[in-house]
């Protein structure tokens, strides 16, 4: 975001002679980042802990500063680090002017507004609702067992150019790019474990057209504004409302039209109308495309190579070729032309071999449908406090988990919620109370995480110090008592509720008051 944000920036000022934009974010050397502050600049667009560390280094002065603008705080809130950007804003001149973007006013972002904005005007845009109106969405039933399959066939068939496809895991990305390409798709993950240069060339490539898919985490997409992203495909539904629109405003971008397509598993249905309700619209349906179908697109693109090879390839010597075989043969040209085309072919048949039927649920009546139970972006939360964090969805079943990191290590709850949410992709809304203790601490999490959530888990390190988690039992509210020793090596899959498990939605939450 802080990449594309200097793009922008540098656009507007294409007329004005030496004006100079500089990005400076985690995860790139810190050499092109001093040269450019030696250098000078008239902006520079930065993340929070980097810019942290150039004051602390003395490489980044603010003393200057004239204007400050701090974009989504709600999503600095969320993630932990709006304590850092007080503490940055309380470095800069009184006289400067400062513009603050928050997508809903929590109590906590509105006493940074109160601290550091003098007399500020506050402005309410339309809902966001009105940016998905370009957009249209439709939702396909699937299982787990076939959603390979169906997205296979979507593919096939649908007039893409290109595609941001959403999972959950940074290790399912990885894992659907590489099945995607196995089947012939120009894919590549997009994660918070690959470097910063591999994150940059991947959406390079995708601007450029020589990569068409994209499977990102909602945490590696955010900010990605590609002008050629006409689909996107939500591969696993997210965890609540407010991540869905996020994730489809990819695409129908400054005022294009854009698809969006949401795959729902059977106890997913009341996720599917709770988005509904969130973005006011009707998602409809979509019909799984057939064999017949993948079979009428592959004859149409290999009549169009035919077309395109007659129109702009030197065919002498092949016409000669087929020429002397018609002749020593005694063949004729339909039949010649025939097997030439089941040769070229063979490698993607236009005709697929048959597969089984899919299947499919009924929609409950909307007015069976109960509300959305998970779309909350939830209340503040001091990132820097080490006394139990209040959870978001007080009624959602939690359990206690214990990691082998604690006071004596220096960890702060924020290094946990950020190392929790961006590595392991858990929202941070989902992440309960957090109790720091001197040689470890505790952390309550939705109760029956699937098994590559919990494995993802086991491999994060926070201050490079490996968490070592394990299920330390139930969450019981604040108390603590005798949990801390109980450390089964996986956590306990809880039986059927009649909701949606943690791969889909929290079970009963409070309803916002």
């Amino acid at each position: 975001l802080a990449i594309q944000v200097a793009e922008a920036m540098q656009a507007y000022a294409r007329y004005l002679p030496n004006f100079h934009v500089l990005p400076i974010y985690g995860g790139q050397a810190m050499e092109p980042q001093l040269r450019g502050l030696k250098r000078g600049v008239h902006v520079v667009v930065g993340t929070p802990g980097r810019i942290q560390d150039h004051i602390k280094r003395g490489t980044l002065k603010l003393n200057q500063i004239q204007a400050v603008v701090l974009d989504e705080a709600d999503e600095m809130l969320r993630m932990g680090f709006i304590d850092d950007v007080d503490e940055i804003l309380s470095k800069t001149p009184a006289n400067r002017q400062v513009a603050l973007f928050s997508a809903t006013m929590p109590e906590q972002i509105r006493r940074i507004a109160q601290r550091h904005l003098r007399n500020p005007e506050e402005i309410a845009i339309k809902s966001s609702t009105s940016t998905v109106k370009a957009i249209n969405q439709r939702y396909w039933p699937v299982s787990g067992m076939h959603k390979l399959d169906a997205l296979t066939r979507i593919l096939e068939v649908e007039n893409f150019d290109a595609v941001i496809i959403f999972v959950r895991t940074k290790v399912a990305t990885t894992e659907l790019a590489e099945k995607l390409e196995a089947r012939g798709f120009a894919a590549s993950a997009l994660n918070g474990d690959m470097n910063q240069a591999h994150r940059e060339k991947a959406i390079e490539r995708l601007k450029r057209g020589s990569l068409d898919i994209i499977i990102a985490t909602d945490v590696a997409a955010r900010g990605i504004d590609v002008a050629r992203v006409s689909h996107v495909i939500n591969y696993d539904i997210p965890l609540d409302t407010e991540s869905y629109v996020h994730r489809i405003g990819r695409t129908g971008r400054a005022g294009r039209s854009g698809e969006a397509i949401l795959f729902v598993a059977p106890r997913e249905k009341r996720m599917l109308g709770a988005i509904e309700r969130a973005t006011g619209q009707l998602i409809a349906p979509m019909r799984l495309p057939s064999q017949s179908d993948i079979a009428d697109k592959r004859t149409a693109e290999f009549k169009n190579q035919i077309s395109e090879a007659m129109e702009s390839q030197e065919l002498a010597f092949f016409e000669t070729l087929v020429e002397e075989y018609q002749s020593e043969h005694d063949a004729g040209l339909p039949e010649i032309a025939a097997a030439l085309a089941y040769l070229a072919q063979k490698e993607r048949p236009l005709l697929p071999a048959e597969a089984p039927e899919m299947p499919s649920f009924d929609r409950p009546d909307r007015g069976d449908r109960t509300a959305d139970r998970g779309n909350d972006r939830g209340g503040d939360r001091d990132a820097r406090r080490s006394e139990p964090r209040s959870p978001r969805n007080d009624d959602m079943p939690r359990t206690k988990y214990r990691i082998e990191i604690g006071h004596e290590h220096g960890v702060q709850p924020k290094n946990i919620v950020g190392a929790l949410a961006n590595e392991a992709g858990i929202d941070s809304k989902y992440i309960g109370a957090i109790r720091i203790f001197d040689a470890h601490s505790t952390v309550d999490l939705p109760e029956g995480m699937p098994p590559e959530v919990f494995a993802q888990l086991k491999r994060l390190h926070v201050l490079g110090i490996p968490l070592d988690i394990s299920e330390a039992g139930p969450s019981s509210g604040d108390d603590d008592r005798g949990n801390g020793n109980r450390r089964p090596s996986a956590p306990r899959k809880p039986a059927p509720r009649g909701g949606d498990s943690f791969g889909g939605k929290p079970r009963r939450p409070k309803p916002r008051s």
